[in-house]
């Protein structure tokens, strides 16, 4: 190659590698992720700034579709102003049960105009053997309405029972609206999506892909799992459609996987955060205005139990990192009891010394992940974070029976967290995620008992012996955790 073309290719792969980092400082609000993407850019050359331009770049970051329920700014505000004096006021009511969650509650509160509600019935759902008989009732008992949004749907015996039950629901004269990640839920498209939209369901993927390897909209997931039916009774948490949350081959082959999972069934005023989640994501999908919007949300609701409940919800379209500034006051306020279970646990810096501060003030911190991750690479990131907890008294354990997929966190004897978030930065920052935080000390003790149990299928890990692993494994670690953001 001629010298002066190759001194002058040289210059413009530089000056373009200077516009690109400076492009990934300016748009990243991470700095985490923002170092990575740069570290990744400079030490692989145009791979790196591929990689950025086809997963990284925030080209939604505008907003993806809009959160409000009505396009009338005054009805909105008027909305809004309500929510926030009612919650307030419930909150004041309740300091004895609420303890040192108030601040908690006005977080979310402020930051996504999410309501804490009262005389919610809440029914904690360990695994999908106790989840779909709930789900497949409740779908039966349907009469104006079935609200579906899931990440993972799947072509199984499961995922056909549903899918039969949502056919014949609408054949009755019930309205079936049914949203699918076009990535998690890709082996649907081609024959339930298809039968559901000839029997009249309605059924719309989040994003549509159509080159799955190019397509930046991977990396924007809706990863939450709801289902609301006539906006007086939902399901939330971690439950995929799916036959392996059922765990039907481990019973006759235990050496077949066994998936351990937490799901909600919420009843009352605490359903009406979770429709209005559905029906802004139906906007979004569908290009539809629903007719009659205020019939989705009964006027008066009957106290179903005694259960306060509020909904956090994120997204990449979100100002703030909304559920993990919620998860981080709840850890905070812990003063007695702190267990949490995450698949994928990558913490960042701001949640890890949270978690931290908790067990530095005398807190019984105790961690839950899987003894065998479904990602080598999430599994090393994961250690990383293991040396720096321990030697700060969090207790460590590894799930042993199987892999365990649950996002819960009990705090103290009144607060159980429950839903689809993992403690990662995928689900801080990317993904679309919904949490359902439970004021409520029946629900509490039973979240508590349900991880003591799992606790007798786990390994404790020891600092002594965690401090011995190889210099192979520890360097390995300490490489993948500069990408973690990205993973």
């Amino acid at each position: 190659m001629n010298p002066t073309v190759q001194i002058l290719l040289t210059v413009l792969y530089i000056l373009v590698t200077i516009a690109v980092c400076l492009k990934v400082i300016i748009d990243t609000r991470s700095t985490s992720k923002t170092l990575a993407y740069l570290l990744l850019i400079i030490l692989v050359p145009v791979v790196g700034m591929l990689v950025y331009f086809s997963i990284g770049m925030n080209y939604r970051k505008n907003q993806i579709y809009s959160k409000k329920l009505t396009k009338d700014q005054k009805l909105q505000q008027s909305l809004e102003t309500r929510i926030r004096a009612d919650t307030l006021e419930l909150a004041a009511k309740h300091t004895g049960l609420l303890g040192h969650s108030q601040n908690t509650v006005k977080l979310i509160l402020n930051d996504s105009s999410s309501p804490l509600t009262a005389g919610n019935h809440v029914e904690l759902l360990i695994n999908g053997e106790a989840k779909f008989p709930k789900v497949i009732e409740a779908l039966e008992a349907a009469r104006e309405h079935i609200h579906i949004e899931y990440y993972i749907y799947e072509n199984d015996v499961i995922g056909n029972r549903i899918k039969e039950i949502l056919i014949r629901k609408a054949a009755e004269g019930v309205k079936v609206r049914f949203i699918y990640d076009d990535f998690g839920s890709h082996g649907i498209k081609r024959n339930i999506i298809r039968e559901l939209t000839a029997s009249g369901v309605e059924a719309y993927p989040f994003h549509r892909i159509f080159i799955p390897l190019l397509a930046n909209r991977l990396n924007y997931r809706n990863h939450r799992k709801i289902i609301v039916i006539d906006g007086e009774t939902a399901f939330t948490g971690g439950i995929n459609i799916s036959d392996r949350y059922i765990n039907p081959h481990h019973r006759n082959n235990p050496e077949v996987g066994y998936w351990r999972d937490t799901h909600l069934m919420i009843q009352g005023p605490g359903v009406m955060y979770l429709q209005y989640l559905f029906i802004t994501s139906w906007r979004f999908c569908s290009k539809q205005e629903l007719e009659e919007l205020f019939d989705f949300f009964p006027e008066a609701y009957h106290a179903k139990g005694h259960s306060l409940v509020q909904i956090a919800a994120s997204g990449p379209d979100s100002r703030r990192a909304g559920i993990q500034l919620a998860l981080q006051s709840a850890i905070s306020s812990a003063q007695k009891r702190l267990y949490i279970t995450s698949p994928y646990f990558i913490p960042g810096d701001s949640m890890l010394n949270c978690i931290k501060q908790a067990a530095l003030g005398g807190v019984d911190v105790r961690l839950l992940v899987p003894g065998t991750s479904d990602s080598y690479f999430v599994n090393a990131a994961a250690k990383s974070y293991y040396e720096s907890l321990l030697e700060v008294g969090v207790r460590i354990f590894y799930y042993r029976k199987g892999f365990i997929h649950a996002k819960t966190v009990v705090v103290d004897d009144h607060l159980a967290i429950v839903g689809t978030t993992n403690m990662d930065l995928r689900s801080f920052e990317l993904n679309f995620e919904v949490s359902a935080f439970v004021y409520d000390r029946k629900t509490n003790t039973e979240l508590a008992q349900a991880f003591m149990k799992d606790l007798s299928h786990s390994e404790e890990l020891y600092l002594s012996a965690w401090r011995k692993r190889s210099a192979y494994l520890r360097i390995a670690e300490a490489v993948v955790r500069l990408v973690s953001p990205l993973l």
